[in-house]
């Protein structure tokens, strides 16, 4: 009997929350921290459970936006003027999906100054735009090189002069209740934080099953390629590609479905490098080649943390891996690649170099072909995916196109142009 895939909400959206904040140090848990003091605030505030799971997801997600390390980096330091950008994008990213609908206006506003809104504070997105615009700023005042207690006061002293302006007083009234107790501090910095979020959490025991899992996946998948306008439908077609070799290899409905999902996710551990480095017009030097080298281990690391799909995460990790065990950055050897990872090494790699990047334009059927079959003679590649692949090019070809096209048009009317019409 086929197994029903299902995964906890809490864990799906915390891991992929961690993964988006692991590009530098100075990241490191600013969602999560966020969503926890505004998850704090919000139940001082005495609000429903429903509004509350709306403020968290939010808050988890409110930097989904922020499309390359380094506007993270200058909106976490304070030193990005515009704001706005990257919080239309979030709402634009987020508001096809049923899970983030809901949440995806409170994205949209939460850099909104209270002094702005013509809306009452009652207004639901307008309340918890501000908690979680207020949870944000205060996760950004955090020194992580100090002990917490010794300048918490410090922060609670920038805060108050927000109340009217910035923030609603009534939402600083809630803060002030809060920061009252050293475990609300404590926990904040903690170590520990994701089990924390994920057992006390609003979604410790909801399960999602594999279609809304799917749905999230492509929102996901848009971010990772969404950076560049060279990889803006790179995961989209690497899945496709994955899904119908991995159709026509034999293998079941159900199998055919999770390659595809892992297609989607295949890039995720992306999310760490640098912008400079995907979009660098020329060769990579060695440092920054060692940088793009990592993204592969923290796709295992951030799928494997999800229960209930955590047995893709080879498939999707080890597509830089090869079966003479010169891959990286596991380095395993031909046993120890499934069949379902060496089918998206094949597609990752077709599609990789069918597609133009900065550095180069898109290779032609010839070249694709020699170089590919050159890998099978190397013992890089499983020639029986190959053969395949070659032996159904017009089919796989048509499919992926057809595939891609969604992503494409979304890319181009809905993300590209965001911010033109304000140049």
């Amino acid at each position: 009997m086929q197994r029903k895939i299902s995964v906890n909400f809490g864990n799906l959206l915390l891991s992929l929350s961690e993964i988006m904040d692991l590009a530098s140090p100075i990241l490191v848990q600013h969602q999560q921290r966020t969503a926890f003091i505004a998850w704090e605030i919000g139940k001082v505030a005495g609000l429903k459970n429903d509004v509350l799971e709306k403020i968290f997801i939010a808050a988890l997600m409110h930097d989904v936006g922020a499309i390359s390390v380094e506007e993270k980096v200058a909106i976490h330091n304070f030193e990005e003027n515009d704001l706005e950008f990257h919080c239309i994008r979030g709402e634009v990213l987020t508001q096809k999906v049923p899970q983030f609908k809901n949440v995806s206006k409170i994205i949209r506003y939460h850099h909104k100054e209270w002094q702005t809104w013509d809306e009452p504070i009652g207004t639901p997105h307008v309340l918890a735009s501000q908690i979680v615009l207020l949870a944000d700023y205060i996760e950004r005042l955090i020194d992580r090189n100090k002990y917490i207690l010794h300048y918490n006061q410090e922060i609670i002293d920038k805060v108050l002069p927000l109340a009217g302006k910035i923030v609603h007083p009534h939402i600083i009234d809630y803060f002030m209740e809060t920061s009252k107790r050293e475990e609300f501090w404590l926990d904040l910095v903690s170590s520990r934080l994701y089990p924390h979020l994920l057992r006390h959490g609003p979604y410790w025991n909801v399960e999602i099953d594999f279609d809304e899992i799917s749905e999230i996946a492509e929102v996901i998948r848009n971010i990772i390629d969404f950076r560049s306008r060279f990889t803006a439908a790179h995961s989209s077609r690497v899945a496709a590609c994955s899904e119908i070799l991995s159709r026509m290899f034999g293998l079941t409905e159900h199998e055919v479905k999770l390659m595809k999902l892992a297609g989607d996710f295949h890039d995720i551990g992306k999310l760490i490098v640098p912008n400079s480095i995907l979009e660098k017009p020329d060769k990579l030097t060695k440092e920054e080649f060692a940088v793009m080298r990592c993204h592969t281990y923290y796709t295992y690391h951030v799928i494997s943390t999800i229960g209930g799909i955590q047995h893709i995460a080879e498939w999707a990790a080890y597509h830089h891996e090869k079966m003479d065990g010169s891959g990286y950055p596991f380095h395993c050897k031909a046993e120890e690649i499934s069949t379902c990872s060496r089918i998206l090494t094949v597609a990752d790699m077709f599609v990789a170099m069918a597609e133009d990047r900065p550095y180069r334009e898109g290779m032609k059927k010839e070249e694709i072909i020699k170089i590919i079959t050159d890998s099978v003679s190397n013992n890089k590649l499983d020639k029986r995916i190959v053969d395949l692949l070659f032996g159904n090019y017009d089919e796989i070809i048509s499919y992926v196109k057809e595939k891609q096209s969604l992503t494409d048009e979304f890319y181009r009317s809905k993300f590209a142009v965001i911010g033109k019409e304000q140049a």
